[in-house]
């Protein structure tokens, strides 16, 4: 039994007590179900009645005690016990728990999704680098945990757009086109310009393309090598990306918001409503009173748009592409943008509630405790194709979705790419791996699965354990989806493997030498299947691979 089993049989046992007096209650369409802390305190538990005791006007250990005398008498259900104010401990048949396996091998690549945000369409931006320099650490991390969180929300039945943010517009591509002319003339690198080699190498390909582009009056060289030289930097972006396994649905050009009248809209959509006001010659968002710390400055005193202006104007792009959730992935240095996209929403009338705004912290890279060198290629930081390079794509997306990005980050080389336990990737994927070896050797020894088996054979307090484990994996998928927390998933998968390994050495699978295989074998090797879908499904969402041999 499942816990969206357990769900209905405990508002089965809910109908019933209303329906024969015993309860005056609406029964509610979601039922919680949880997995106590211990499992001394059952397999499941539901706190539905301290839920339901304000709207009953009763007591929530009397609400409790009506549903447990019928869930008693439900399938699979072995004991009930109220606990505290009124929590229901369920504890389950040993056949009830072991059946479990069965629903999860059917259930397949599709185990752990649901439709708790169907109906939700998520804008998730994520990376959005400016494309004047290669990828370094703080957007390897958004890269590997953007993706991942899209992938989580996917699976709770969003409908997520990946979207990249192309910034095309402004003084930074000014500097790089800079950049890159004096890197083809020969010339020292501009005052505020961009260093490292790849400026060369890209000065070098815009050259190749066009050899008389270095030669040109600086207002047509500086055109020449801006357009090839962004196309270029940015044609390398995707390139890393996708070697990342990181692709977006939607690449946005920043200047298309200015070249379409997009950014003059929302002004003058914000002037008639009054949430633009004149200062100084200047026009200012009203964003205090929809609680930023100041107000800011959306048209200059000379005329020109400030950078929220492009940020309003973006807002509104996306909002009539029908996206209901707008979520913005930045880094540490932008954490005054939560405020700011809130209140730019609130200007416009709208629900602040439609903005998300996820803050990452640094990441470093190091070695034996200390700073890995500079990237030799960007001169001043580790790139994300550093890192690939350093441990891999599994264990560099692995790595950085593993930890909460409110948390600063220190990636050490050589616990990352250990062929030992104490690298957590190479820990579940050896799981993985192992149960792969398990049935590969089950079909050696031409032993059947068959379509069936008796889930009462998984007796041991390890086989419970395990089945306990796989039981939490669709809670612990709609938790990530909801906290936007992907983090949880990785550890979910250390656990699950820590399970298996405990099981594995406790319990034997497959028989030795010239004993048949019983009925407990079929079962067990029901479990072990369930277990590596779940570790598949899992390391899926990550956008790591699952090896089958190691």
């Amino acid at each position: 039994m499942n816990p969206a089993q357990l769900a209905d049989e405990v508002r089965a046992a809910l109908t019933a007590a209303v329906a024969d007096g015993a309860l005056s209650v609406a029964v509610p369409d979601e039922i919680t179900i949880d997995r106590p802390r211990s499992r001394e305190h059952g397999d499941y538990a539901t706190p539905v009645a301290l839920q339901l005791a304000k709207q009953a006007g009763v007591p929530p250990r009397t609400i409790a005690q009506a549903l447990a005398e019928r869930l008693r008498a439900a399938p699979g259900v072995a004991a009930v016990e109220i606990a505290g104010p009124g929590f229901v401990n369920i504890r389950l048949e040993t056949a009830a728990i072991g059946a479990l396996a069965r629903d999860v091998v059917i259930a397949g690549e599709k185990y752990g999704s649901a439709s708790t945000l169907s109906g939700i369409a998520v804008n998730l931006e994520f990376v959005s680098a400016n494309p004047t320099g290669p990828l370094h650490l703080g957007h390897a991390r958004w890269a590997a945990v953007g993706d991942a969180l899209g992938r989580v929300m996917r699976a709770q039945g969003a409908a997520v757009t990946n979207e990249y943010y192309f910034n095309d517009a402004g003084v930074q591509i000014d500097r790089f086109a800079m950049s890159l002319l004096a890197a083809a003339r020969n010339q020292p690198v501009p005052e505020d310009g961009y260093g490292g080699a790849y400026i060369a190498e890209i000065a070098q390909r815009v050259v190749q393309d066009h050899p008389e582009a270095a030669g040109l009056p600086d207002d047509e060289a500086l055109r020449t090598f801006r357009t090839e030289g962004v196309q270029l930097m940015f044609d390398e972006i995707k390139s890393t990306l996708h070697t990342f396994r990181t692709d977006f649905d939607v690449y946005f050009h920043e200047d298309s918001l200015h070249s379409s009248g997009a950014v003059t809209t929302a002004v003058n959509k914000l002037k008639d409503s009054g949430s633009l006001y004149e200062k100084d010659g200047a026009w200012w968002l009203r964003s205090t009173e929809y609680g930023d710390d100041k107000d800011r400055v959306v048209i200059k005193s000379d005329g020109n748009p400030a950078y929220i202006a492009g940020d309003l104007a973006y807002f509104l792009d996306k909002r009539s592409r029908g996206f209901s959730l707008c979520i913005y992935m930045l880094g540490a240095d932008h954490h005054g943008y939560i405020a700011r996209l809130k209140a730019a929403a609130a200007a416009f009338g709208d629900d602040p509630d439609t903005v998300e705004v996820l803050i990452g912290q640094m990441v470093n890279l190091v070695r034996g405790g200390e700073p890995v060198r500079m990237s030799k290629r960007a001169g001043t930081v580790v790139t994300l194709d550093d890192l690939v390079d350093a441990l891999g794509v599994d264990a560099a997306r692995y790595a950085l979705i593993r930890y909460s990005v409110d948390t600063t980050l220190d990636l050490d080389i050589d616990v990352w790419t250990r062929q030992t336990n104490d690298n957590p990737v190479f820990y579940v994927q050896y799981a993985h791996a192992r149960l792969a070896s398990l049935e590969r050797h089950a079909a050696d020894l031409h032993i059947e699965l068959g379509d069936d088996y008796d889930p009462a054979l998984l007796d041991t307090a390890q086989e419970a354990e395990l089945l306990a484990l796989l039981a939490g994996y669709p809670q612990v998928v709609a938790a990530a989806a909801e906290l936007r927390e992907p983090h949880r998933v990785a550890r979910y998968l250390e656990d699950l493997a820590s399970g298996y390994h405990k099981f594995y050495d406790a319990v034997r699978i497959l028989p030795m030498g010239d004993e048949p295989a019983t009925d407990a074998t079929v079962a067990r090797l029901w479990l072990c299947r369930a277990t590596r879908q779940v570790l598949a499904n899992g390391l899926a969402l990550l956008g790591v691979t699952a090896p089958e041999r190691m």
